[in-house]
């Protein structure tokens, strides 16, 4: 059983940067793929970027390719989302989810465990 809880969610100008950390309970932690995931108000959730246990390897969404960087920090149990030059349309709510897929994964299918969110809202 894994529990997270992300943070670091707000309100920032379009242009600024935000950073997300997501707190993971559990010993294995450093076992999972982690990936963050996005849903704005009346669309699906949406993958936004993943990394692989050992964060040797990374995959993010066309939409976020440049602006945003998904690190790790396993001694920790923590991941991050270094999000910059937000644009408005990155307004959403963010999710932290874990899984056991061989590599980061971009359909949410591929993870067992999800946080509550935090929101991320980017003004013009």
């Amino acid at each position: 059983q894994v529990q997270l809880v992300e943070s670091g969610g707000g309100l920032v100008q379009a242009g600024g940067s935000l950073r997300l950390s997501c707190a993971a309970s559990g010993r294995t932690f450093s076992r999972y793929v982690m990936g963050w995931f996005r849903q704005a108000p009346g669309k699906e959730r949406e993958f936004v970027a993943a990394i692989s246990w050992s964060a040797g390897s990374t995959y993010y969404a066309d939409s976020v390719k440049g602006r945003f960087t998904i690190s790790r920090d396993n001694a920790k149990n923590t991941v991050y989302l270094q999000m910059n030059n937000l644009k408005p349309e990155d307004t959403a709510v963010y999710y932290c989810a874990a899984g056991r897929s061989a590599s980061p994964h971009d359909s949410s299918w591929a993870y067992d465990y999800w946080g509550q969110g935090t929101q991320v809202t980017v003004s013009s």
